[in-house]
């Protein structure tokens, strides 16, 4: 039988649902019928390089328990990753003026950016620690569910077109140009990357032993969870978050319903209560 080619392939809407819930059960995202087509086009390399007919074939081989190499590609496939830094940059005016007070004394500073993606947020809080807290005790823990973005954000390595919103100064200070091969690119610098961690975390799980962090950023990923899976995620994350802590979702985003552990201190930035 002559193998279809991606081109003549279709998604059948019982074909979606399958993936539908498959990264729903894992992930926690709900996507609506508008995403069959992302869903098509971002397995459509993968069905054809596994030389198969369908995309249920495709699901198929996901479900097998000796694949799930192949499954966590097709996770990081079907996972959104947009950010760059200084996204929403008031958060981080925020940081610039709450952090000294809340540091505590023999405690290293901690802050937990728990959909770090690429890693443009966890350094853009580094460089915002690096400024206000010195060669004092801190660290940043990013998190991600995509091995594949992972493994850039710890590269540290971006085209010169992520520059934007950088500022000139922090430019300078934290930034590496590229030359010669490495032209047109930029390095986040060694010791700010010394500075940062990054490890796989899927917050739709029980989430692995992290410690406590000063602060939480949760930005830009609950849009993509219906009520019941935000609940349930930022119940798992709260534990994490030392009292007097600060929690900071997106502007489009509110904790409005989701919980009443912690106290809104100005649009998408929280604070967990003394104990």
């Amino acid at each position: 039988m002559k193998v279809s080619t991606v081109n003549q392939l279709a998604l059948s809407d019982q074909e979606f649902r399958q993936f539908q819930t498959m990264i729903y059960d894992i992930a926690g995202i709900s996507m609506s019928p508008a995403k069959k087509p992302l869903v098509s086009g971002r397995l459509a390399k993968r069905v054809k390089q596994h030389g198969l007919n369908s995309y249920g074939d495709y699901f198929r081989i996901l479900m097998q328990k000796d694949k799930r190499d192949e499954l966590q590609v097709a996770i990081d496939l079907l996972t959104t990753n947009e950010t760059y830094f200084f996204r929403e940059p008031k958060h981080f005016d925020f940081m610039r003026q709450h952090v000294p007070a809340l540091r505590r004394p023999g405690k290293p500073f901690r802050i937990w950016s728990a959909a770090s993606s690429s890693g443009e947020e966890p350094y853009t809080i580094a460089m915002v620690l690096a400024d206000v807290l010195g060669d004092d005790a801190w660290e940043v823990i990013g998190s991600d569910i995509s091995s594949r973005v992972l493994e850039k954000a710890r590269g540290g390595h971006y085209p010169m077109t992520r520059i934007e919103g950088i500022p000139r100064h922090y430019l300078s200070r934290f930034c590496l140009k590229g030359t010669g091969p490495q032209e047109g690119t930029f390095l986040v610098d060694r010791n700010l990357r010394n500075r940062v961690s990054f490890q796989q975390v899927n917050l739709n799980e029980n989430l692995p032993k992290l410690g406590e962090f000063d602060m939480i950023f949760l930005r830009n990923v609950m849009i993509y969870f219906d009520m019941e899976t935000k609940q349930q995620v930022v119940a798992r994350m709260l534990p994490l978050l030392r009292p007097g802590g600060y929690f900071v979702v997106s502007h489009s985003e509110s904790l409005n319903g989701i919980t009443d552990a912690l106290k809104i201190v100005s649009p998408s930035i929280y604070r967990k209560p003394d104990a």
